[in-house]
């Protein structure tokens, strides 16, 4: 075949000559401009796999894994990854997962395909595990699950055995999944597992969620066991806003003599908190929290649909405030296993997520992004790390801002008091018999349900009602 301006002869590349190795150099410029080198005192290792960021949920969905490429690019083009223990993970095992899920749940998981979904015997499965235009079925989904699942086991584990100090994995913390069903673009709730894993070591583990989003799968596993607390800082509007859960008066069972009593911890947000907000107000209540409950391990859930911008989202945060909040956390001083979560912009997840790296590691980065960064022409916004979120206009009305400020200095002293009101009621850290760790979740699920079906018949209204059965609101439909 004769060659034409189309299809040109191959020529092996010389030694030296390819573009991966000037990669190479200038990282390495790059990591001694900056003097990225390992934390002194303490260790951080980061753990993923490749194959995770591969996966498509579909075309107009707004969850992109390949965020985790972008976060990775950027890490990696300031050289952040000479400074920490870097794992690849492996799937998590069917038992592993069964920890918390359900068999007949995790079954279906395995075996569904895409065109099978809702065909046949798979129908109703399908309906009962809520699988639908939040939580679709595509190819290797299965997979996807173990191996982000995976990760954060990994991270936990790394974090009880010593060998890390904080502990990242951007590619968990999908805290809708439940015990038999998806939830909020989740199928498999690695927080949880993570959690589990850590109690068989840790007497108390505090869990902080930053996501926009209520992290209920996490509250409602735990609620009803004092080794674990739940706090969630999160929009909140039953109506309108998915989850439509963790409400004011949500705190835990309502038995007093049950051990969750006020260990379900909730800061619902309006629309438009900005940064100087935001960190007080994370500030004022986390610190009574640690101080109060002594927490020997903590559980960050980073998502990045905080942040103003994000397509789901609804405050007005930077970055620099977004990860203000991990800052304070990290110099809490307990070993941290630090997810990632919600997050629909990807190329502002990519960025505080690669920030937060950089907090994790102690190093003062640059603020403008380096310029050898793989897919450098994806971050809108500018070369920055830095772009300005809170301050961006409403379609077709340039003097309104996009999310106005719902939130008064007074409706957030509010939420101050209202969670230390929860922390008089606790009566000291608990005290844990080693030998019985983990709890029987079986016994608490039990418990949880009995809990639950009281307080619909009291008329209480703990909203369980809203996150069942097909057809519900969700993520998608704001």
């Amino acid at each position: 075949m004769a060659r034409t301006s189309v299809v040109q002869e191959y020529q092996q590349p010389q030694p030296g000559s390819t573009s991966t190795l000037t990669l190479d150099q200038r990282v390495q410029r790059e990591i001694l401009k900056n003097g990225i080198q390992k934390p002194k005192g303490f260790t951080v290792s980061y753990h993923s796999n490749p194959d995770i960021e591969k996966q498509h949920f579909g075309e107009k969905h707004p969850m992109k894994p390949w965020r985790l490429t972008l976060t990775k690019s950027i890490v990696m083009a300031y050289g952040m990854h000479e400074a920490m223990d870097l794992f690849l993970s492996r799937a998590a095992t069917r038992q592993e997962i069964l920890n918390f899920h359900a068999s007949d749940y995790v079954d279906f998981l395995q075996s569904v395909t895409p065109s099978t979904a809702f065909n046949g015997e798979f129908n109703d499965r399908s309906i009962a595990a809520n699988i639908g235009d939040d939580c679709p079925i595509f190819d290797g989904l299965y997979n996807y699950c173990a191996l982000y699942a995976g990760a954060s086991l990994d991270a936990a584990r790394k974090l009880t055995n010593h060998q890390s100090s904080i502990a990242i994995n951007w590619s968990g913390g999908l805290h809708h999944a439940k015990k038999a069903e998806a939830s909020g673009f989740c199928y498999i709730n690695d927080i949880v597992l993570a959690i589990l894993q850590l109690l068989l070591h840790h007497p108390r583990v505090l869990y902080i969620d930053i996501d926009v989003h209520h992290g209920d799968g996490v509250e409602q596993a735990f609620w009803s066991t004092d080794r674990v607390m739940t706090l969630s800082f999160h929009k909140y509007d039953p109506e309108k806003f998915f989850p439509g859960t963790g409400g004011p008066r949500s705190t835990g069972p309502t038995n007093p003599l049950n051990p969750g009593a006020h260990h379900s911890l909730n800061v619902p947000l309006h629309d438009g908190i900005d940064d100087d907000q935001y960190v007080h107000l994370f500030k004022d209540i986390v610190g009574p929290c640690f101080n109060t409950y002594n927490p020997t391990a903590i559980v960050l859930q980073c998502g990045g649909d905080s942040l103003g911008g994000d397509k789901l989202g609804v405050f007005n945060l930077n970055i620099r405030a977004h990860g203000a909040c991990l800052a304070y956390v990290k110099r809490l001083n307990v070993p941290l296993l630090v997810l990632g979560g919600g997050g629909y912009t990807a190329h502002n997840v990519a960025r505080v997520w690669a920030y937060e790296t950089s907090l994790c590691i102690a190093a003062d980065i640059p603020a403008t992004l380096p310029p050898h960064t793989p897919f450098l022409e994806h971050f809108a916004g500018g070369n920055t790390l830095f772009p300005v979120l809170d301050d961006l206009r409403a379609p077709g009305d340039l003097n309104r801002r996009k999310h106005e400020n719902k939130n008064s200095a007074a409706y957030l002293e509010g939420r101050v008091e209202a969670v230390r009101e929860q922390l008089r009621y606790q009566e000291g850290s608990p005290s844990v018999q080693m030998q019985v760790i983990p709890p029987d979740l079986g016994g608490v699920r039990e418990e949880v349900e009995r809990e639950m079906r009281e307080e619909r018949e009291a008329g209480e209204g703990f909203r369980r009602e809203r996150e069942r059965g097909a057809g519900r609101r969700g993520e998608l439909s704001r």
